[in-house]
């Protein structure tokens, strides 16, 4: 871990920019000089983006399906990448999903053993969500034993089954892509979701057992793609109290109604829609109905979509930079990071204030990336 004071940039703190000395020494902010001072002028320094869920991380652990097993390997790159956009604490977002493939249970344990392996040497802090398929019932079990394995502190509840077109009898549109991604013929897909479907009675139940279970264990839960206030109120009563992506309007107030956080897809405000045409993140960032902005599934949008705020009017600087970091860290029970003050985790990231690139990283008091001339600053 290094000791520097680093002098004469732009620091964002929790009230807004200044131009005193930040000091990092043995991995926290310090109050007082600490080691070598480093001239910075001309530079912002700012908090380390703490990412509450992305799953950009599958482009690193398959780039082809079957073309690589060397899951070690994905995850470095990854962490890499990471640190590239200013990511100090990344939660990795893997399915447990009857869709199989890089969903299913085979794939995420490969996931969970190379990060396990991989984290403790490289500074980004790299943490796992588990994304578990709310009618994929007899995984469950194997669901709750990777959890305590691996020692996963936050799941997530999906459903992506076509619930509609399965009680109407119809076949779901991309049928034939998506069985061949999971390795079974489109009959044998087809038959395993309509089973799936037909014990739709039998989720609730499991689901009050299965959550009350991992609120036993500490673990911290979520529902992704809420689209009513009853649904959401359903979550809640289970101790569900985060709202990912919630795709309505309607959804998300009552998530704020009740304390709940809220989690936004930053690729939504980058883009200024939805891909899948739900509600626009800058509509729910306009009524103050987010609390972090994810990566999702593209790791450079976190610092674009804080810019985007300020650049759209929604949000000041500070405000904007808050819900990709000090948000998302309180949202997520990590109160030693997100917000540059002393005692606190030494993450933060130096931007060239024109462009708005992001030319060094460093996670807990330690260098995770640095380009170009700032690293002349640094070395020098």
């Amino acid at each position: 871990m290094i000791a520097l004071t680093l002098e004469n940039a732009r620091v964002m703190r929790p009230d807004g920019w200044d131009r005193g000395p930040l000091a990092l020494d043995a991995g926290v902010i310090r109050d007082t000089p600490a080691g070598r001072r480093v001239d910075l002028s001309g530079y912002d320094i700012l908090p380390g983006i703490v990412d509450p869920h992305g799953d950009g991380f599958e482009r690193h652990m398959a780039p082809r399906r079957g073309a690589l097993r060397e899951r070690d390997s994905g995850v470095v790159a990854c962490a890499a990448e990471l640190a590239a956009n200013g990511i100090t604490t990344a939660v990795l977002a893997q399915f447990w999903s009857w869709e199989g493939g890089m969903r299913g249970p085979d794939f995420a344990e490969e996931v969970f053993a190379a990060v396990a392996a991989v984290a403790p040497g490289v500074p980004v802090d790299l943490r796992l969500q588990l994304r578990l398929e709310t009618h994929y019932l007899d995984a469950q079990e194997r669901a709750m034993e990777a959890i305590r394995r691996w020692g996963i502190s936050y799941v997530v509840f999906n459903d992506h089954l076509p619930h509609q077109r399965l009680a109407e009898g119809r076949k779901p549109p991309r049928l034939t892509g998506q069985a061949l991604k999971s390795g079974r013929s489109p009959e044998a897909h087809l038959a395993l979701m309509t089973g799936l479907h037909g014990r739709s009675d039998e989720v609730p139940g499991a689901l009050d057992a299965l959550c009350a279970g991992l609120a036993g264990l500490g673990v911290r839960m979520g529902s992704h793609d809420d689209r009513t206030a009853e649904g959401r109120a359903v979550w809640r009563a289970r101790g569900v109290t985060i709202s990912e992506f919630p795709e309505t309007a309607e959804a998300a107030r009552a998530a704020r109604e009740a304390g709940d956080g809220i989690v936004l897809g930053a690729p939504n405000l980058v883009r200024g829609a939805s891909h899948a045409g739900n509600v626009s993140a800058a509509e729910l960032i306009a009524e103050g109905l987010c609390d972090a902005l994810a990566s999702d599934y593209h790791y450079p949008s976190p610092a674009r979509a804080a810019r985007r705020c300020v650049e759209l009017g929604l949000l000041g600087e500070a405000e904007a930079w808050r819900l990709v970091s000090d948000g998302p860290a309180r949202m997520l029970g990590l109160e030693d990071r997100g917000r540059l003050e002393a005692g606190m985790r030494a993450d933060l990231v130096v931007m060239e204030p024109r462009s708005r690139r992001i030319v060094a990283t460093i996670a807990g008091g330690k260098v995770a990336w640095m380009s170009g001339e700032v690293a002349d600053r640094f070395l020098g």
